[in-house]
């Protein structure tokens, strides 16, 4: 018998503002941190409903900014190949650094080692090591175009899964250079990538340019479901590891929300802001974050599966 949802989405908080590249929310703190076009960086407390730090890093876009909350610390990366640490207590600097020789698009925090991985349109990504200042660890080669994403495997802390414009999904190790294995199915680039568990069975979910998002049995290397529905660039994917959805998001200006065991389509959102950039969510809640061209929304998403 297959399960139906039922939704109840709530505003949590909705604010205008420059266009917002980047959204990534404390675990423990009431705080989304946004990376702007404009090159700001910003937090916002969504219980206040007030901006209670901002800091301008760049005179180019910010694309992925991260907490690092062992360390009280934001990571940015920007237009202009630089690497930004800010401690987020006093929004001071702790180091910059040229960590490309392009725009960095994509920014990873491990959850347990002292690294983040970071992609760039220079088709390289780099593991860099905090806590030998900072220094590059490991550099990984093998796309063809810009590299998008990179997103860490939560079930397996020594590998994570890369999104290219050149239309593939690499998989690596944090211990080799070589990829491990390589998904190609999309029809054109892909700039978006998450990992998740349904019926313990491992997945990857993929957002691409040609409109779809694609569901990958990690384990047989092999497409198992397209997500159609978008009427333009699929930009960002999440599965929800609180909740049994997937999330994508287009510059359709819509969200769609699909059912992680049957894969269809459940529900549509669009909330007149324009293109949708960037997804994230609160760990252990049902709280979901949305940036767009003019602003972001914090959700929350009470959702219950039955049969």
């Amino acid at each position: 018998m297959e399960q139906t949802l039922f939704f109840e989405i709530e505003h949590e908080f909705v604010q205008n503002s420059e266009r917002v590249k980047s959204v990534d929310l404390h675990p423990t703190e009431p705080w989304i941190l946004v990376g702007l076009y404009s090159g700001t960086i910003s937090i916002w407390n969504y219980q206040t409903k007030s901006e209670e730090k901002s800091l301008k890093i760049s005179e180019l876009p910010v694309r992925s900014a991260k907490f690092i909350t062992r360390e009280k610390w934001v990571v940015a990366g920007s237009d202009d190949k630089i690497i930004h640490v800010y401690n987020y207590e006093k929004m001071e600097k702790i180091v910059e650094f040229e960590g490309h020789k392009d725009y960095i698009r994509s920014l990873a925090v491990h959850p347990s080692l002292p690294y983040v991985v970071s992609a760039s349109d220079d088709q390289v990504i780099k593991l860099w090591d905090w806590s030998n200042g900072w220094a590059c660890h490991r550099t990984f080669e093998g796309h063809s175009h810009y590299v998008m994403q990179v997103a860490i495997n939560p079930n397996d802390l020594d590998t994570f899964v890369s999104a290219s414009l050149d239309g593939t999904l690499k998989i690596w190790s944090l211990d080799s250079s070589d990829p491990i294995f390589t998904l190609d199915g999309h029809l054109k680039g892909v700039n978006s990538v998450d990992y998740f568990i349904t019926n313990d069975k491992k997945y990857l979910l993929s957002g691409s340019d040609d409109y779809t998002a694609k569901v990958w049995d990690y384990d047989c290397s092999s497409c198992v479901q397209t997500l159609e529905g978008h009427g333009n660039n699929v930009t960002s994917v999440l599965s929800h590891p609180e909740l049994p959805i997937i999330i994508t998001a287009s510059e359709d200006s819509t969200v769609k929300l699909w059912d992680a065991v049957t894969f269809r389509l459940q529900k549509t959102l669009n909330y007149g802001l324009e293109r949708v950039w960037s997804i994230g969510y609160k760990e252990g809640s049902s709280l979901v974050a949305f940036g767009f061209d003019k602003g972001f929304i914090i959700l929350k998403l009470n959702i219950q599966a039955t049969k």
